[in-house]
């Protein structure tokens, strides 16, 4: 545990009651997981990756008008392990993708001021498992880097809609907007400080919310499989020889990732065509 976080007191975990939760909205959270000195950190290291990212090509995509999306290397956060780790991460993956859950994503989302309303929508098309078994076989952990205000364009979802089908709608994954009543009606707006945690499913609909604040807003993202989920296809997360060794068993256990001797740039392969377009 790194010292940002050792001295923090955790909160309360009922991991059977969070997913719950999860399956019933298709969203759950932790409040004060994390120290704000920690998530001060976070902030740090998804800023210093932006300005990186952004020189280069397929560095960072757009999400629309002044929204990006930056995948990462695990070494870029430094606090990687203590999320990886953390007891109520741990336990949402293995209670809800298995004992063998993967890790296969690590990325952050950020608006600054000028992002429109995006226009409703899922991460990725739903999978029988989801729109017919209804079994969730991913999970998207969510950590954001400020104290979320209403101008700071806030993380809409519209709870329930994780089993919705989907599969006549754009690209799987954005409905047609004679549709969108149904999303407006449940939307609810999520206003996390610094230090919580959220885990939803990236099938429930939501969309960023236009951001006129001065303030941008990232958002770390920790992206989890079931195995036979398929996503690390996606990606391609590396990690160094030496920064894999010093890695607990039980994260090597998890992490789909190559061992190089040398990060290389990432060019991200998941680009969501309908969020460059579709913005209000």
């Amino acid at each position: 545990m790194s010292a940002l976080q050792k001295t923090h007191e955790l909160p309360s975990i009922d991991i059977a009651q969070s997913v719950e939760t999860l399956y019933r909205d298709g969203i759950t959270g932790l409040k004060g997981a994390f120290s704000r000195e920690w998530t001060e950190q976070m902030r740090e290291d998804m800023m210093v990756a932006f300005w990186e990212a952004i020189q280069r090509p397929g560095g960072a995509v757009t999400r629309g008008p002044r929204r990006w999306y930056v995948e990462l290397h695990p070494e870029a956060i430094s606090g990687f392990t203590d999320l990886v780790t953390h007891p109520w991460v741990a336990g949402m993956c293995e209670a809800v993708c298995g004992p063998n859950y993967e890790i296969v994503e690590i990325g952050f989302d950020t608006p600054f001021q000028g992002a429109k309303n995006q226009p409703w929508h899922r991460d990725f098309p739903s999978p029988e498992d989801s729109w017919k078994e209804k079994r969730i076989t991913s999970l998207a952990f969510n950590l954001t880097g400020v104290d979320v205000t209403q101008d700071m364009g806030p993380f809409e979802c519209a709870p329930g809609t994780q089993w919705d089908d989907g599969r006549e709608w754009k690209h799987e994954m954005f409905p047609d907007k004679s549709l969108w009543d149904r999303y407006t009606e449940r939307a609810t707006r999520k206003y996390p400080q610094m230090g919580d945690i959220s885990c939803r499913s990236a099938l429930m609909m939501h969309r960023g919310t236009a951001h006129p604040s001065p303030i941008s807003r990232p958002v770390l993202v920790l992206g989890v499989d079931a195995p036979g989920a398929g996503h690390a296809a996606l990606h391609d997360m590396m990690v160094t020889r030496a920064f894999h060794e010093g890695l607990p068993q039980s994260v090597r256990d998890h992490l789909v990732c190559r061992v190089v001797d040398d990060l290389i740039p990432i060019t991200q392969k998941h680009d969501i065509e309908g969020l460059v377009m579709g913005s209000e």
